[in-house]
């Protein structure tokens, strides 16, 4: 998954104040390559109708599903992020064929390593700092974490959890491809400005 630099919009339900449509259009609006529609609340059918109005919004940015490998294959997503609690990606990966993209979230070099060795095409390390935006994240990781990563395995990396404006440069310095700030972006009243500060760092 070469050129995953920049800022990497998530969705988050309860926590955007104009939904995940509006929000979505605005990552796209400020250059935002990747789209993940996170959603674990909504029933299937639900998350079918929401995903496939996201998808046609990702004209020109991937579009991926968080968790759900059923969903993705339903609206043709460009493929699905993966925690260590959800499908294997060896299953994953015969379900979606080789062409599609699947990104693993990662709390460790060795889970980094074992990820690349499965085919993994990108990492998301997490969570790098305290969050609140998923309860299950775990302890912080550290800006060490990044580096250790990078060092030992060579594949893009996403850094998210607890990042914001008066961090992010430091995430990027310690060699985060590219990064997540899901509150500090779609608790605001303008995503699309906030989301442009966050790809200016990597500019």
């Amino acid at each position: 998954m070469n050129g995953l630099t920049g800022y990497y919009f998530v969705t988050d339900t309860q926590l955007s104040r104009a939904g995940n449509v509006s929000d979505v259009k605005s990552a796209v609006a400020a250059g935002v390559k990747v789209v993940q529609y996170r959603r674990k609340e909504a029933a299937a059918a639900v998350l079918y109708d929401e995903a496939m109005a996201l998808r046609k919004i990702c004209r020109g940015s991937l579009f991926l599903i968080n968790d759900r490998v059923d969903i993705a294959m339903a609206v043709d997503a460009d493929g699905v992020h993966l925690g260590q609690d959800d499908l294997p990606l060896l299953v994953a990966r015969s379900l979606l064929g080789p062409h599609k993209i699947i990104g693993v979230t990662v709390h460790s070099v060795a889970e980094a390593r074992r990820a690349k060795t499965l085919g993994a095409d990108y990492l998301g390390v997490s969570p790098i700092y305290a969050t609140q935006t998923k309860p299950d994240a775990g302890p912080p990781a550290g800006l060490e974490l990044i580096r250790r990563i990078k060092a030992a395995v060579q594949l893009p990396l996403v850094a998210i959890g607890g990042i914001h404006l008066g961090n992010a440069s430091e995430v990027v310095r310690a060699g985060a491809d590219a990064l997540c700030a899901i509150s500090a972006v779609v608790t605001r009243n303008d995503a699309a400005a906030e989301i442009r500060k966050f790809q200016s760092l990597f500019r």
